[in-house]
């Protein structure tokens, strides 16, 4: 196996692990186990924990991204449609079943207060999304502030779903974005 494989093994199956269970509870000797290595070869490409939580984040942080953006390239040209497609990438996501939130914010939760540099990735996907979202409202004529509204209302369904477990928040959100943006770009 070559030493991209087993770094993608080790990472998938500590995404899963982090993601299901929570990043402290989590020992190297379970992530070891899960994704099939020995100690000696998961230390050899990730020398500390902390190592290996940046890279899954980093791994979170592009899965997001293109998820979104493909989302958003599929709703078409309309730039309305196109910010309202977050919402409905949101929803799709709810319902998985492995649905457990964001995993940035759960990561904040639980690491930022003691790992700066978890609590700058973290901030650092939250501003990229923000960033996202200000070019697809500037795409509408709308005040930056809408962006910012947005923003806010796609992060508290994120975690308003995560905690109630009902995908159905994603459509409320929807339809919260429907009166902000009809009300902006009047």
């Amino acid at each position: 196996m070559t030493e991209e494989t087993v770094r993608e093994q080790i990472l998938a199956a500590a995404d899963e692990l982090y993601y299901r269970k929570g990043y402290a509870a989590v020992g190297m000797d379970e992530l070891r186990a899960a994704a099939g290595v020995s100690l000696r070869r998961l230390y050899g490409l990730f020398p500390a924990k902390n190592d290996i939580v940046a890279a899954v984040l980093a791994r979170k942080h592009a899965q997001w991204e293109s998820g979104l953006s493909a989302a958003v390239t599929d709703a078409g040209d309309d730039a309305r449609t196109r910010l309202l497609a977050v919402y409905g990438y949101l929803e799709d996501w709810f319902c998985t079943d492995d649905f457990r939130g964001c995993a940035f914010i759960n990561a904040f939760g639980e690491l930022g207060g003691t790992n700066p540099e978890v609590a700058e990735i973290v901030r650092s996907h939250k501003a990229s999304f923000q960033e996202y979202m200000a070019g697809l409202v500037a795409s509408t004529g709308a005040s930056p502030l809408l962006a910012a509204q947005l923003s806010i209302l796609a992060e508290g369904a994120q975690s308003t779903a995560a905690i109630s477990a009902d995908p159905q928040v994603a459509v409320q959100a929807r339809s919260a974005a429907e009166v902000l943006i009809d009300a902006a770009v009047a």
